[in-house]
Formats: structure tokens, C-alpha cells, sequence
């Protein structure tokens, strides 16, 4: 008896099971309104289940069985360390004021939440590579976060008015697929729980569920089966197994680093007359900067940056524009152009201190980032440009010539993908509108946070069209060929779009006739391009219509192509070739 007590008490499962249990009971506690005694047994459970974990923890340690590595002895021991000082300062008769702040009951909270994914995150996740392939991994994940999110937005606590599952569901689908699309205001219909799920939601849709579970998986575990390795290749499009985790590792750092520096510098650029409140505007930036790296859109002012205080706050515009650009980037372009820029550093050093000539490493900026970082560029110029043109005398009347071309500047980066605008998405000309249509369905680079049918594919299209009419059989660019692979992927993930949006379009026309046949195409390209610009028209549309933007959204953010492959079983290759003919076209 007492041996199964021993091995029930220090098994993972059962440390897990607790935690997972009073951590529904926190989520539950935060969503209601609940009596005093029910707090206080939450909080009673919880003072149990941490002292119940903090011995299972210490105990693998002394059992000696597959001792983790050092960086996980760290952060348990900071743990135990953090729960014995909150007991100790929670304790009546101690009094150490700059610790207080651990009296607070969200302390206890936080460390039961850590506990729980602690333990989450010492199971082997052993996905079988020839059961479940990346693109049903990547899709499902992606439902399942919206379905939870849904719950988590229906809970009471979460809105200060009551909201439909359908709403719950548009806003839990617009957040994760990093949209922006609103059927409600996110500013005034939500409380600050409720903001901050929809702050998580975003942060998790915009890396992905599986870059966190896999890589603090791994962390924890300190290994990984062959079969988990080779489908986070495919997802992180690395091709080396034994890179993969690490890449991982360097996606969050990137991710919350230039989130952390966004933050700070949004921070510093409003005024504290503004928002006087320390922990309201701290929300406010972590907020702004985390919508912005994941290209999401969402704001916490009912006007977005429209607002009358922050129209004209310059400075925060371009802090958000440039948020915007590295989120939409891609990570892949992002590790690579540090790379370069190291090497060129390293060798200016080189050079000035120690008179050595310079050491040349031909191809550290590769291909991708040539062709993505040119495409980008020319579209941020050319769609600046054109907004400046046709919006000179009209939106941008009220700005003064340097406000007229950040707030273009801005229009133009943020219709790929982001979602934020700084003048009335209604009051714009045509040829803008148009202009916007476009940009906002080549959308971001691949591998990034934002949508669209990318950059890169843009580009070959392009370059493909000019081959054909010079009577080239091939792309080439930069001293490279493009292999024709791509150039097929391309052309399908063109198709796809178009025709996605015109499924989109078509049931809107028919579920909501009363509406602009402009501002229904304009709805129909932003949900699939995850931009979430719009023209006024998502409060107002019906049920049926939420629905078709909701499905929009989704096959937007995880792609047509990944739904296809995720369902159509692949063909093996066949060892033999039909003759070719060629097929009459114009």
C-alpha cells in the first residue's frame, strides 16, 4: 500500500493531473463571479498543489533517474527558491517591502500555471511521421486553439456585455489567425481578462502552437524521437534535423526580444497625460508591440490608431511600421540577415583594428533573402508612393508634409498583413482602394507571422511572366535559377487565392446583398490575407456571413496548399513518364 502511495505520489502524471485541475479552477475563478469560500478553497488548493510539486520535483532529483539538464536544475531551482520566498513573505508577522508584491494572490496563480506546463512539458509529444504529416499537425493545432479561445472569450468576466458564441468564435478565429477583423469593439466590449486573452491568443497564433509546445518539450525533456524532428523540419522549413530545436529556440527569442524593444519604445512615445496609469499603459505598449510583431491588427482604441490623441503621434507610428516589417519579414530572412550583417561588422572590425584585408564569404545573403527583402521593399515604396499620390489632398489633408508621408509610409506597410490604420478606411478614393486590394492580397513573406500569398510568390509570378515574354525556359535572378518546383507552388498558391476569395465573395454577395459590392471584396481579400483592414462593414454582417469570413480567416492563415496536402494522400512517384505534348494556351 504504501509503495503505491510512493509511486502514485511521485509520478509526472499525478503532479500534472493536480496542477491541470486547480489550474481550471483559477481559469473558472477568473471568468465568474464566485463566493468568498470558493476563492479561499481555490487558493487552499493551490498553496497544496505547489508544495505537492515542488517535492515531486525535488525528488527526481534525488531518485538520480534521468537527471534533467542544467538549464532545467536552473529553473527548477529558481522555483522552489521563488515558492519558498513567497511563503515566507506570505507569512504572518514578515514584513520585507521590496518583496511585497509577492502577497498579491497572482503570484500564487502565475507559479501554479508554471507548474502545470512544467509538468505538460516532461511528456514525450511522439508525433509518428508516417501516421500524421506537418500540414495536419499545423491545421489542427491551429483548430483547436480557435475552439479554446472561444470558450475561454464566452466567459463572463471576459466582456462587460454579454456575447454570442458566434462573435466569441470570429474574434477567438480573428486573433489566432493574427486578423484583426472585429465584430465587436475590442476596446470597450472586453475587460482587461478579456483583452489579455485575446493578447495570448494573438502571441500564440503568430509563432504557432507547436514552435512553443515542441520547443519547451524538447527543453524539458532534453531529447526528441526522429519522427518529432523530422515534422518540425518541415514546419520551421529547415532542412537540418539536428537544427531544428535550435531554430526553434532562436524563433521565441527573436519573437519576444524585438516585442520586449517594441514595447519600450511605444511606451516612451505617449504621453503620460494620455494614459497616467503605470500598469494601464505597460498593457497598453506589451499589447501594441505583440499586435504588431504578429502582424494581428488588434487595438486596444475603438478608432485604432485613427484615434483623435494618436492620429498624429508620429513617432508611434513608425515604431508600429517597423514592428510590422520585421514580423512580416519572415524568420528565416530575419536569422539570415544577421548573419550577414555580423559578417560585415566582423569584417569592418577586421579591418580598422587589426589592418586585415576582408574576408569574403560569398552567398551569406542567400537567395530568399535577396528576393524577399528586394520584393518588399519595391512594395513599400511603390504602394507608398501611390497612396501619396491619391491621397494628398484627401486623407492626408489634415497631416503636414512630413505627417503626409509617414501616415503613407504606414498605409503602405500596414495593408500587408498588419491591420492598423492611421486615417478612415471609409474615406478613401478608389484608386486607393484598389491599390490596397492588391497589397493586401501579396500579403507578408513566407515563414513570418503575416498572410497573404507572400512575397516570394509574388515575385516569381512576376519574374515568370517576364521569362515567358523574353521567350525564356527559365527564371533566373541574382546569378541563381529558380527551380521549377517553385515556380509550380507558386502559380497553385495563386489559383488557390483567387479562388478562395471568390467562394468568399460569392457568399457574401448572397448572404449579405444589402452591402457594397466593394466593401464586400474589400472584407473578403482582408480576412484571407489576414490583413484585417475594413471597410465598416464587420458588425454589421449577418450570422451566415461571420461565419464565411471566420472559415476566410482560417483558410487564410494555414493556407489552402497546407489543407490540400494535409488530406490528399500523396502519390509515390512513378519510374516511368508519359511522352510530352504540348498544350494550347492564348
Amino acid at each position: 500500500m504504501k509503495q503505491n502511495i510512493k509511486h502514485i505520489f511521485q509520478s509526472f502524471s499525478f503532479s500534472l493531473w493536480l496542477s491541470f485541475f486547480v489550474f481550471i479552477l483559477i481559469v473558472i475563478e477568473s471568468g465568474f463571479d464566485l463566493p468568498l469560500w470558493f476563492t479561499k478553497t481555490i487558493k487552499v488548493l493551490s498553496i497544496i498543489t505547489l508544495f505537492i510539486g515542488v517535492i515531486i520535483i525535488i525528488s527526481r532529483y534525488l531518485r538520480g533517474n534521468k537527471i534533467p539538464s542544467f538549464k532545467v536544475f536552473d529553473i527548477d531551482a529558481l522555483f522552489v527558491l521563488f515558492l519558498l520566498t513567497m511563503s515566507v513573505i506570505r507569512s504572518e508577522g514578515i514584513e520585507f517591502y521590496p518583496l511585497e508584491f509577492l502577497e498579491k494572490d497572482v503570484w500564487l496563480k502565475i507559479a501554479i500555471i508554471f507548474l502545470f506546463f512544467r509538468e505538460l512539458f516532461t511528456l514525450k509529444f511522439n508525433f509518428k511521421y508516417t501516421k500524421i504529416n506537418p500540414a495536419q499537425l499545423f491545421v489542427f493545432s491551429f483548430f483547436v486553439i480557435i475552439i479554446l479561445g472561444s470558450l475561454l472569450l464566452l466567459l463572463p468576466s471576459a466582456t462587460n456585455e454579454k456575447i454570442s458564441y458566434i462573435d466569441a468564435l470570429f474574434t477567438s478565429t480573428s486573433a489566432v489567425c493574427v486578423t484583426g477583423l472585429a465584430v465587436v469593439d475590442t476596446a470597450t466590449f472586453y475587460t482587461p481578462f478579456g483583452q489579455g486573452i485575446i493578447l495570448l491568443l494573438i502571441q500564440i497564433g503568430g509563432l504557432g502552437i507547436m514552435t512553443f509546445v515542441s520547443y519547451f518539450s524538447y527543453f524539458f525533456m532534453g531529447s526528441a524521437s526522429y519522427g518529432n524532428q523530422m515534422i518540425l523540419s518541415e514546419l520551421t522549413n529547415n532542412e537540418k534535423l539536428g537544427e531544428v530545436f535550435n531554430t526553434l529556440k532562436n524563433i521565441i527569442i527573436v519573437t519576444f526580444t524585438f516585442e520586449f524593444l517594441g514595447a519600450v519604445l511605444i511606451y516612451y512615445s505617449i504621453d503620460n497625460e494620455i494614459i497616467n496609469d503605470f500598469g494601464d499603459k505597460v498593457f497598453f505598449s506589451v499589447f501594441h508591440s505583440v499586435s504588431a510583431f504578429c502582424n494581428a491588427g488588434f487595438s486596444l482604441l475603438s478608432n485604432s490608431l485613427y484615434e483623435n490623441v494618436f492620429r498624429f503621434n508620429y513617432f508611434l507610428h513608425i515604431i508600429v511600421a517597423f514592428l510590422i516589417i520585421l514580423g512580416g519579414l519572415g524568420f528565416p530572412i530575419i536569422f539570415n540577415l544577421w548573419r550577414f550583417l555580423k559578417n560585415k561588422i566582423s569584417n569592418l572590425f577586421k579591418i580598422i583594428f587589426f589592418k586585415k584585408r576582408d574576408t569574403h564569404l560569398p552567398w551569406v545573403l542567400n537567395l530568399n533573402s535577396k528576393l524577399i527583402l528586394s520584393t518588399t521593399f519595391i512594395l513599400i515604396l511603390f504602394g507608398m508612393i501611390l497612396i501619396l499620390i491619391f491621397e494628398y489632398n484627401n486623407t492626408l489633408s489634415e497631416h503636414s508634409f512630413f505627417g503626409k508621408i509617414v501616415t503613407s509610409f504606414f498605409g503602405s506597410v500596414t495593408t500587408r498583413t498588419a491591420g492598423f490604420n492611421t486615417v478612415d478606411m471609409s474615406a478613401l478614393t478608389l484608386p486607393t482602394t484598389l491599390i490596397i486590394i492588391v497589397l493586401m492580397w501579396i500579403g507578408a513573406s513566407p515563414a513570418s507571422t503575416g498572410g497573404g500569398i507572400k512575397t516570394s510568390t509574388f515575385a516569381l509570378a512576376f519574374l515568370n511572366i517576364v521569362s515567358l515574354a523574353k521567350s525564356k525556359n527559365r527564371i533566373e535572378i541574382f546569378g541563381r535559377e529558380i527551380s521549377q518546383i517553385s515556380i509550380n507552388k507558386a502559380f497553385t498558391i495563386i489559383f488557390l487565392s483567387l479562388l478562395v476569395i471568390s467562394f468568399s465573395v460569392f457568399g457574401l454577395v448572397l448572404t449579405d446583398s444589402d452591402k457594397n459590392f466593394v466593401d464586400i471584396f474589400f472584407e473578403c481579400v482582408s480576412a484571407f490575407a489576414t490583413v484585417g483592414l475594413s471597410r465598416g462593414i464587420t458588425a454589421q454582417l449577418s450570422n451566415t456571413g461571420k461565419i464565411i469570413i471566420i472559415f476566410t480567416m482560417f483558410i487564410g492563415r494555414v493556407s489552402m496548399f497546407s489543407i490540400l496536402i494535409a488530406f490528399i494522400k500523396k502519390i509515390k512517384h512513378k519510374k516511368y513518364r508519359f511522352p510530352t505534348e504540348e498544350i494550347l494556351i492564348n
